[in-house]
């Protein structure tokens, strides 16, 4: 009788177990429980979720969960054992949970939707082998690690593990190292990945307590599946670029944490089939497929991309592109970026469905990311009731779930943008520096949130520290359109403004329908590098209930510098009458700025004739304030 090949894979497999589990269930049952329900909802599913990973199975006193990249699951891993440690560090020891962790990578064999093979009994062992709080790494996932982890790993001998005839490489992970940057689902090429699955975490066994660990479902984002570009043309050439263009898509996407990315194996197998988006969608439990097509001929290239809604079918956005095929690999990067940020960001089609979809739903029905969703719409409106709004809707989001990163990073925003308004400026600033340090601390993988702690730093002064956040927040995600924006709006500060109109050409490139609330950003880079027309174009975008203090004085004094003498003496009544307090000290003194950007707003007001002093008491404030020469003297 022939036996059916089995469905193998190369796997990273991570086995955990609780230490000392039976003896703390015998001793206090009801608390084991109750700690353990706590960690699993503030610890590590936030962090499984984070780090693209599912639970495979639950056996006694450990699981099995799957992830994409063997550097996925060992950050994952140190993540869950820092973290654990932490909330012990207060506890009596015998309130204390504590894991032990092993890491293996190997060949695995598939079979309903669970593992088999000498690569799991070594995983097991080697969990076996780690101390209490520790982790222990496999030669073969040491050698898959090499330069993508910045957590030092401790060669620890080669052991004889039992039921495996060969000795085994061993390395233990050293926790108090650097800084873990964990790559998201498909940062790097599959070419250079290894690819799979990995096991971690605890379950409870005995007495029926391993229901509380039952695996559930990460509904809460949106997902979407890229399915492999059609090759009209057929030849190998442009099948290698069909190829690149969806690895690159899927690699770029992967960058949002606002929703999952469907890995390239598991849509590998679509490839060169015709295919139902609403059948490959239920078959890999997303919500959004993309797909696309290329073709060549007579010297050019034309792609098409569709994103369809899984749920109706419909197709939320289309496009088209006909190049030169001269250099079809800046083709490939051109398209993949506008791809990306189009489907992707604050204001991506993604999160805008997201969005339509939860206002169909009672409030008591919305869970935490759909109050994230609705915060940020209201947000991006950038008027003092909508932001009032958003930090009530975000709020919320971070009350069901604190491990919320995202919506960490855009409290911090509205916070920061309320208090520019002159509501209550010192008590929002310092929410949003506690928001921005929330976000960074949560996932230190997020390139927005080293983006938001950057601009804290540098509203506090620490320019130094602010650009090296920002600069970090560039290299984790070099083609967002979000971060190079947010870069766009301090590279004056950082000594850099023509960089600035520079970047704003390369963010339309990305995204040629970027948001509203960009404008602002272009409008201050604008302003800055004396560009005062094009700075006024981009602020006539916005309405100007949404302009601050800051706005107000680029505006006028863009247009005196532009010596429009009429319209000026309007622009500086309607400020004062909105901003009765708006007066050359005040941005004179305003924190954040450098002194170059203190001298143009002082330079331009003067032109547009606003008062120049600030009243005694609100200098009384600051502890060293900047006076004008024609104040002090009248002092």
């Amino acid at each position: 009788m022939a036996v059916p090949l089995l469905d193998r894979k190369l796997l990273a497999i991570l086995a955990a177990d609780v230490v000392g589990y039976s003896k703390a269930m015998e001793a206090d049952e009801a608390g084991v429980i109750e700690r353990l329900r706590s960690i699993r909802a503030e610890l590590t599913d936030p962090a499984i979720t984070r780090h693209h990973g599912r639970i495979v199975k639950l056996m006694g006193d450990g699981a099995l969960v799957a992830f994409d990249s063997v550097v996925d699951a060992v950050v994952c891993a140190a993540e869950i054992q820092k973290g654990v440690a932490a909330r012990n560090a207060g506890l009596p020891e015998p309130e204390r949970i504590v894991f032990r962790i092993g890491i293996n990578l190997g060949d695995v064999a598939l079979v309903d939707g669970d593992v088999y093979g000498d690569s799991v009994n070594v995983a097991a062992r080697l969990e076996q082998l780690a101390e209490p709080g520790g982790v222990m790494v496999s030669g073969t996932a040491y050698d898959h690690l090499q330069g993508k982890l910045d957590l030092p790993l401790d060669f620890a001998g080669e052991q004889q593990v039992k039921n495996i005839g060969r000795p085994v490489r061993v390395y233990r992970l050293r926790l108090d190292g650097k800084r873990t940057r964990r790559p998201l689902l498909a940062r790097m090429p599959s070419r250079g990945r290894a690819a799979g699955l990995a096991i971690v975490l605890a379950a409870l066994a005995g007495g029926g307590a391993w229901w509380f660990l039952k695996p559930t479902p990460v509904g809460a984002k949106p997902s979407v599946a890229v399915l492999p570009f059609n090759n009209y043309g057929g030849d190998e050439a442009t099948g290698r670029l069909a190829d690149g263009l969806t690895e690159d898509i899927i690699t770029d996407l992967a960058r949002f944490p606002e929703f999952e990315v469907v890995a390239r194996n598991s849509t590998e197998v679509y490839k060169g089939k015709p295919v139902d988006a609403r059948e490959v969608a239920k078959a890999l439990h997303v919500g959004y497929v993309l797909e696309g097509s290329i073709q060549r001929q007579s010297g050019r290239v034309r792609i098409t991309a569709q994103l369809i809604d899984a749920a109706s079918g419909n197709h939320l956005w289309s496009e088209r592109w006909d190049r030169p095929d001269e250099d079809v690999f800046a083709v490939q990067t051109e398209i993949s970026e506008q791809v990306t940020n189009r489907l992707g960001g604050g204001a991506g089609l993604i999160q805008e469905a997201g969005r339509i979809a939860a206002k169909r739903k009672r409030p008591e029905n919305l869970n935490a990311y759909e109050y994230y969703l609705l915060g940020t719409e209201k947000l991006e409106q950038i008027n003092k009731a909508d932001l009032e709004e958003a930090i009530k809707l975000l709020t919320r989001a971070v009350e069901l779930d604190p491990g919320l990163a995202r919506a960490w990073i855009e409290l911090y925003h509205s916070h920061s943008i309320l208090g520019s308004f002159g509501v209550n400026p010192e008590s929002e600033r310092k929410a949003a520096i506690e928001a921005a340090e929330h976000a960074v601390k949560l996932d230190p993988s997020d390139a927005e949130a080293h983006a938001v702690v950057g601009m804290s730093f540098g509203e506090r002064g620490d320019l130094a520290r602010a650009k090296a956040e920002m600069d970090t927040a560039l290299r984790m995600a070099p083609g967002s359109a979000e971060i190079l924006t947010f870069y766009i709006s301090w590279a004056s500060t950082f000594g850099e403004p023509e960089r600035g109109v520079e970047l704003i050409e390369q963010v339309i490139r990305l995204d040629p329908n970027y948001p509203l609330w960009a404008s602002g950003p272009f409008s201050y880079a604008y302003y800055m590098a004396g560009r005062y027309q094009d700075a006024l174009k981009m602020l006539e975008r916005m309405s100007p209930d949404t302009y601050n203090l800051m706005r107000w004085s680029m505006r006028c004094g863009s247009i005196a510098a532009l010596r429009r003498t009429d319209d000026v003496k309007a622009c500086v009544a309607e400020a004062l009458k909105r901003f009765p307090d708006l007066t050359i000290e005040a941005m004179a003194n305003e924190p954040g700025y450098s002194e170059a950007e203190h001298q143009r707003f002082i330079e331009t007001m003067r032109l547009a004739g606003f008062p120049p002093c600030a009243e005694p008491e609100a200098l009384a404030k600051i502890a060293k304030p900047v006076r004008l020469p024609e104040c002090d003297n009248a002092q």
